[in-house]
């Protein structure tokens, strides 16, 4: 009878336990299939927004969207953005989940991935609008080079996309933690090696060029005609 008293006692205390964790597992999946409900809506609502800011324009003049078609993405830019989004809410909602059941040790790595996708959508924004940017100020060096009879304009607007996308694809390095003070020591010193370089280049090259313009730009040795003070601007 003791024996059989000790098993009753253990079954009540096991019982107590499932009849406790039971009421916390049920909870724990309205949450997260009430999660998955609203992380589906909210793809839906960041796919719509982008696409009536015209978003998908951006990408594509940028050339963002062709850059990911070569990696295998054929939708673009929108649909990454739009998956961002959903995941983020599945993962809050699975980190909810988690927390009520009171598993500690696994919410503790989920936080870490669900604060990890915010950066990541902020580093695809950076790269976005970057590449943009870095675009346009290529196609501006570009049509002013031409407009001053500058040769090798390609080139140059080339060059400035290129240095500007660097410094765009530092940025949203550093917002996913890739790289850290590392990246950045090595970007600024070769960015300072080049600028040195295209200096010296520039100075032992081109400074005749650079004399003929100084020289029509503030002639110093022409003498003046008589009424030609009167010419000079003021």
């Amino acid at each position: 009878m003791e024996t059989l008293g000790i098993y009753e006692e253990t079954a009540r205390a096991f019982l107590s336990q499932v009849g406790a964790f039971l009421p916390r597992l049920l909870i724990a999946m309205v949450v997260v299939v009430g999660g998955w409900l609203i992380a589906k809506l909210t793809r839906f609502a960041v796919t719509k927004a982008l696409k009536a800011i015209n978003f998908n324009v951006l990408t594509t003049r940028s050339g963002f969207d062709s850059f990911l078609r070569q990696g295998g993405f054929e939708g673009g830019a929108t649909p990454i953005f739009s998956g961002l989004a959903y995941w983020l809410v599945i993962l809050a909602s699975l980190l909810i989940a988690l927390n009520g059941l009171g598993l500690t040790y696994i919410t503790d790595l989920l936080s870490r991935v669900v604060w990890f996708v915010p950066n990541v959508f902020v580093a695809l924004l950076v790269l976005t609008f970057g590449s943009y940017f870095a675009g346009f100020i290529g196609d501006s060096v570009v049509t002013y080079c031409r407009n001053i009879k500058v040769e090798g304009a390609a080139f140059l607007g080339k060059l400035a996309q290129y240095a500007i996308m660097v410094f765009v694809i530092v940025i949203a390095l550093d917002q996913v933690k890739v790289g850290g003070d590392i990246l950045r020591e090595t970007f600024l010193i070769l960015l300072s090696g080049c600028v040195f370089a295209l200096s010296l280049a520039f100075g032992l090259g081109a400074k005749g060029w650079a004399a003929d313009r100084i020289e029509n730009w503030w002639p110093r040795d022409k003498k003046l005609k008589p009424g030609d003070d009167a010419k000079l601007p003021r």
